[in-house]
């Protein structure tokens, strides 16, 4: 069994607070962007405007997530603390707010610069498991997100929110939904997936919302909503509904791959 006590400001020079979350954001984009770009990314159009694209992805996460945490988990809240919703330092973001960012912002680009949307989304498919890795590593040190209670051997004492001993969800996350997801996906990709346009997009979805789903099994629910529908979460109900999403892409995909 382990102890957590992690200080969740990495650096600390005077006021300015630079914390674990902030940096694994930044690791996860660098690392993404490094990838696709230089590795993932054949076409030299697609390439050149990748940068820029870039630049869009971020606002797009930043605000997708901001606005998928106030709206499908504390919109009761922030109608009450309208102003609340900017002061993001405080904390709370959604990964399928986030992620519905990230589509509208390649669609409208996409469509900006006359070219497919999912030329920009199963790259971005790609590489997102790192970012997603980080950032629950971060939510691990941030104890954050912790895990309902056990007494299995590699169980964990979150010491900023109680004694007791609960699974390292965070961790559970990281390593399927970023480690493992990531080379699902790049083993796709090695086999020629990424020349049928959507596929990876779609696999993502599917595989995201399924480890998602079984692992929010042994996560604490937010304490504002608790359990909803059939006992289930917010996560796992949206989770729900990008696995079909995810499913209807992979069967068009395979459809279209068939006519070819």
């Amino acid at each position: 069994m382990f102890t957590n006590n992690f200080d969740p400001v990495a650096i600390q020079i005077f006021s300015l607070e630079i914390r674990w979350y902030s940096l694994a954001y930044i690791a996860g984009i660098l690392i993404g962007w490094t990838l696709g770009k230089k590795i993932f990314i054949s076409d030299t159009n697609l390439k050149e405007k990748f940068d820029d694209f870039i630049t869009y992805i971020i606002l797009g996460i930043i605000v997708g997530g901001r606005l998928g945490y106030v709206l499908f988990y504390n919109l009761g809240y922030y109608l009450n603390n309208f102003f609340d919703i900017f002061k993001i330092w405080q904390g709370g973001m959604s990964f399928h707010g986030g992620l519905i960012g990230v589509i509208i912002v390649a669609i409208w680009y996409s469509k900006k610069n006359n070219q497919k949307t999912f030329d920009y989304l199963d790259i971005v498919s790609l590489v997102a498991p790192i970012g997603i890795f980080f950032g629950r590593i971060a939510n691990f040190i941030n104890s954050e997100l912790y895990g309902v209670e056990t007494n299995i051997p590699w169980a964990v004492k979150f010491v900023q929110i109680d004694n007791l001993y609960r699974h390292p969800s965070q961790l559970y996350e990281a390593f399927f939904e970023g480690l493992v997801l990531f080379l699902i996906l790049i083993y796709f990709r090695n086999k020629g997936y990424l020349k049928i346009s959507g596929f990876i997009s779609g696999l993502f979805l599917i595989l995201y919302s399924i480890f998602r789903f079984v692992i929010e099994f042994f996560r604490v629910p937010d304490e504002q909503l608790g359990y909803l529908f059939f006992n289930l979460t917010m996560g796992q109900i949206i989770s729900i509904l990008f696995l079909l999403i995810g499913v209807y892409l992979l069967v068009n995909r395979y459809e279209i791959k068939k006519e070819l």
